[in-house]
């Protein structure tokens, strides 16, 4: 049997990756609470993981005894500012500082993510992203928010997965609906151009306060394929796709147009606006030419039929589709650093979970063999939590969490993901004790 060891560059960040509304419980000043309390979910976040109440404490004591140096978290806008024209100190002070010195502590490097999908009510209540309002108004978040919190971050993300917050809220194809629930490609592209907006206000700020910060966005990068490759039809409908999905965010910050099916949109400004790119990769999808579909531009998604599917069919399990997304990466924006902001898979009895690790993993160390810059690793999630839509469905953490009496339950994956970051590296024993299923396919005799 092989014997071999993929070891990562010295200095790599090994993390795991949470967000303020799914962990904080409580937040009862946002539109997703809103959007929680109109039904618009399968469940209620409540208490969460309850970090607001503290246990964030003994969540990080685990990431920094099983060997991760390096968490991403986000702040609460709805917290920190409440009212347009109040600021409350104390949720300053308790919860992001705290988290960000408790990290620090521990020996942990904080990336701080200063909008995860939640925008305070009195911000939906002016338009929220639908007017170029919002960006001042962000910026001016952003700015206070920073200032508090530079003596403990240097490594900011403007928002998480802008794309995903234009295409699910405001184009409706199923369940996984986000806040405001319109359906109207107008506005997704006038709210994607103002979040673009925002994210170039914001770097430019954070810039201002604090000169040595590293400032980029976490892309939620969605593999496509056409169905029948020999097809034309669906090659466009799945090019469309991938416009819509990876491109227009990416080619503002790239040549300063916002680019998508439907029409371009100069943001001049936004052109070289990231010191890195956040990559959150989950899964792949295949795309047919469907004359039924015209809301959605004639194209039908699925996942392969004979792939490996996450509990309830939620994700394919196609880690090829890692290594893609970051070559697309590397021709995009070559030798800029990438750190993989977020990736993993809801698989409540831990039995998908080890061999996603170890294949995502032994993707993303093909492409460091390459000599890619990538400089960072963060799961998702630490500890299961509130899924969005799905609420409590889905659950992602190392650590499985039960809702009612917020005990933490240590699943095999903790002690597997504890022994990649203490190595540094992923190692055949590792994957024979852990997954011996798919050693052969990292391992080849």
């Amino acid at each position: 049997m092989p014997q071999a060891t993929y070891h990562f560059p010295k200095g790599f960040l090994w993390g795991a990756a949470t967000a303020a509304h799914q962990v904080e419980g409580n937040n009862t000043n946002n539109n997703w609470w809103k959007w929680e309390q109109d039904g618009h979910t399968e469940g209620m976040a409540g208490l969460a993981a309850d970090w607001w109440g503290g246990r964030w404490k003994e969540d990080f004591d685990r990431a920094a005894e099983t060997g991760q140096n390096a968490h991403r978290l986000s702040v609460e806008w709805s917290r920190i500012q409440p009212t347009p024209d109040t600021r409350d100190e104390d949720a300053t002070g308790k919860i992001p500082r705290h988290l960000c010195g408790g990290l620090k502590e521990r020996g942990i490097t904080p990336m701080v993510t200063l909008h995860h999908f939640t925008d305070p009510l009195w911000v939906t209540e002016r338009g929220g992203w639908e007017t170029e309002e919002i960006v001042p108004l962000f910026e001016k978040f952003v700015r206070k928010t920073v200032d508090a919190l530079k003596e403990y971050c240097t490594l900011w993300c403007t928002i998480n997965e802008p794309t995903g917050y234009a295409l699910n809220g405001y184009i409706v194809t199923g369940v996984d609906t986000f806040p405001p629930g319109k359906n109207n490609m107008k506005l997704a592209m006038q709210v994607q151009a103002n979040l673009i907006r925002g994210h170039a206000a914001a770097y430019r700020a954070i810039h201002l306060i604090q000169p040595e910060a590293r400032v980029g966005f976490a892309h939620h990068y969605r593999s496509v394929a056409p169905h029948h490759a020999w097809s034309p039809l669906d090659r466009w409908v799945a090019r469309n796709a991938f416009t819509a999905i990876n491109l227009g965010f990416v080619s503002a910050l790239a040549e300063g147009v916002m680019r998508s099916p439907v029409g371009s949109v100069r943001i001049p400004e936004a052109k070289g606006t990231q010191d890195y790119f956040g990559f959150n990769y989950y899964t792949r999808e295949y795309i047919a030419f469907d004359l039924r579909k015209p809301g959605a531009l004639f194209a039908r998604n699925f996942y392969r039929k004979d792939a490996e599917l996450s509990d309830f069919g939620f994700l394919a399990f196609e880690p090829e589709g890692m290594f893609e997304g970051l070559k697309w990466i590397i021709r995009t924006f070559p030798n800029l650093p990438i750190l993989v902001t977020e990736n993993g898979v809801n698989s409540a009895d831990d039995s998908l979970r080890p061999r996603y690790l170890a294949l995502h993993i032994h993707q993303m160390w093909r492409a460091v063999n390459f000599n890619w810059p990538i400089k960072g690793y963060f799961h998702w999630s630490l500890v299961d939590n509130f899924e969005w839509s799905f609420a409590w469905k889905y659950r992602f953490g190392l650590w499985g969490l039960d809702v009612d009496t917020q005990k933490r339950i240590r699943r095999p994956s903790v002690d597997f993901y504890a022994e990649i970051c203490k190595e540094n590296g992923l190692s055949s024993e590792m994957v024979q004790k852990y997954c011996p299923e798919v050693f052969e396919k990292i391992f080849p005799s």
